[in-house]
């Protein structure tokens, strides 16, 4: 009830905002990330919006993280759990991208945003109505739908990925799924890394014996009025790889 106040709220303000001019006013000031922030809030569940404004619904700081490592992999190979504004934000960098979502009516409102970037993919994944479901999401409203062939969507593609993000359903699977299928160098992206029935599952891939830094973003993020999280992994297997060579030949 609270988040359907906000939003009308801030969709009733947006109006008044435009003709007192202060969205064109933050707009100009967008190279400050406050302004940038404040804008977005007028954005909030509004793809269109964030596809204009070129933001992803993440902690600004993981923006400024996935947009970096990008810069440097202008061929990157990119694998999407939850289609949205993000998978623009991606495409504009010059991903290949392949975003699945389980919501049919959302991807077909998604398909006109995307037209322009013949490098992204939307998928749509039908969960299936299940009493006893192999993958359950934790969202309240999914409990009774398997997500199996959603997860395992991502087997469907060849290689190895670049990026993988996890914004969608089922993420706890999705993250076991995505280590599997990253590159070594690879990034995996987890949103909304605060919310408790996903610390269980961060936790064991921060702690594993397997070559994983974990860089945890928490802080202004686009859209919302308070601080949230996006944590990133990165596979650092080839720099062990390379650490291990270099210290065999020097051995020798």
């Amino acid at each position: 009830m609270l988040r359907q106040l906000y939003v009308r709220l801030l969709r009733g303000s947006k109006k008044m905002a435009a003709r007192l001019g202060l969205l064109a006013w933050l707009e100009r000031h967008s190279h400050w990330r406050l302004a940038r922030w404040l804008r977005s809030l007028f954005a909030i569940y509004d793809s269109d919006d964030l596809i204009y404004l070129d933001l992803a619904w993440w902690t600004f700081t993981a923006q400024s993280l996935v947009d970096a490592f990008l810069r440097d992999k202008p061929y990157a190979s990119v694998f999407e759990y939850g289609a949205g504004a993000s998978s623009v934000w991606l495409a504009r960098r010059g991903a290949r991208l392949v975003s699945v979502d389980h919501d049919a009516a959302w991807i077909t409102r998604l398909r006109p945003k995307v037209a322009l970037y013949p490098k992204l993919e939307l998928r749509h994944v039908q969960p299936t109505r299940s009493a006893r479901p192999r993958m359950r999401s934790g969202h309240a409203d999914w409990q009774q739908f398997d997500f199996y062939d959603y997860v395992n969507e991502i087997d469907t593609v060849d290689g190895q990925f670049d990026l993988i993000v996890i914004d969608g359903r089922c993420r706890c699977e999705c993250l076991q799924k995505a280590q599997l299928r990253l590159k070594p160098g690879g990034m995996i992206l987890f949103d909304n890394a605060s919310r408790k029935r996903y610390r269980a599952a961060l936790h064991a891939v921060a702690t594993q014996a397997v070559a994983m830094q974990t860089i945890a973003t928490r802080g202004l993020t686009a859209c919302l009025p308070y601080p949230d999280a996006t944590t990133l992994f990165i596979n650092t297997a080839a720099e062990q790889f390379d650490a291990t060579l270099e210290a065999e030949h020097g051995s020798g």
